[in-house]
């Protein structure tokens, strides 16, 4: 008789909510809450409570918003780091729910777990090369090389990279409290509301919005193209949700590309999350899994 799935645990770990999760995969979700991000006291000690009630997890997979120190060797492994985010700068994530729960904890960005359960069950599951970019209420990029999340000196911060901006064309100074006029700061659902004067949801689809808007994704898709070589591009985010930006993203890549290098059919490299709104909840799940496959990994060695 086959040994029953471990249950495993989920944290979505966002700005404004935490979305936690038992389950063994995205037709397995046993149970789910969601905790608005408040004090780091207050949110962690919700989601502590809730897996309380639920003894049977064997591990806990958490994707959050950064920047995060994921370098194991570290002092301050698992916290979050320099986030403008009142209140949690140096808050030690991974170490209040390891202690708390005393089960294994393991942690990445929110935007790599969103690409790990799009590797693992949505968009991603015949590629091995992915980069993930979430354009919502900021801009963050999750790369899978081979099948595993990119880490260096630190986790990529594709949101930030600078882009070319064409003052004449566009005069907005950009609202990124760091760098003014990044990615994140010319393209996030808070720069189209402040350059248009109302929110990009409520904008009309032939609005003048949208071309500049896929002008500066293309402009950083490009990049990530020529630096990583993706096999698939996936775009989420609350933004990506105004589904027309699709052609129009891929057109402005492949005149940018100009044919210079050979890409896969943009329709199949530039695509929707097939995990819709659960692709980082579900990567956290991933990530839970991964973690136990590992440790049973050690322990056959």
């Amino acid at each position: 008789m086959p040994f029953p799935t471990p249950l495993l645990g989920a944290v979505e770990a966002g700005g404004t909510k935490f979305v936690c999760a038992v389950g063994t995969g995205p037709s397995d979700i046993r149970a789910t809450t969601r905790i608005a991000t408040t004090t780091p006291d207050e949110t962690l000690g919700r989601v502590i409570e809730f897996f309380r009630g639920h003894e049977s997890v064997a591990a806990l997979g958490v994707g959050a918003f950064g920047p995060l120190d994921l370098c194991t060797d570290s002092p301050t492994f698992g916290f979050i780091t320099s986030t403008p985010k009142v209140g949690w700068r140096d808050c030690n994530i991974v170490g209040t729910l390891r202690g708390a729960l005393r089960i294994p904890v393991v942690i990445d960005t929110d935007v790599n777990a969103a690409a790990i359960g799009e590797h693992r069950w949505g968009a991603a599951r015949d590629v091995e090369h992915v980069l993930y970019m979430t354009v919502g209420t900021g801009i963050g990029g999750g790369v899978l090389v081979q099948g595993a999340p990119l880490h260096g000196a630190q986790h990529p911060e594709i949101g930030h990279m600078p882009v070319p901006h064409d003052r004449s064309r566009d005069a907005y100074a950009g609202c990124c409290p760091f760098h003014g006029d990044c990615l994140e700061g010319l393209a996030s659902g808070p720069a189209l509301h402040a350059r248009w004067g109302r929110p990009g949801e409520t904008l009309p689809d032939d609005h003048p919005a949208w071309p500049l808007e896929a002008h500066y994704l293309a402009l950083s898709l490009v990049t990530c193209i020529y630096t990583l070589a993706p096999e698939r591009i996936i775009l989420g985010g609350g933004v990506m949700q105004r589904t027309h930006l699709f052609p129009l993203v891929r057109a402005e890549v492949n005149a940018l590309i100009n044919g210079y290098v050979t890409t896969p059919v943009l329709d199949e490299l530039i695509v929707p999350p097939a995990l819709g709104n659960d692709a980082g909840m579900l990567g956290a799940l991933a990530l839970a899994e991964r973690a136990l496959a590992d440790a049973a990994k050690r322990d056959t060695i």
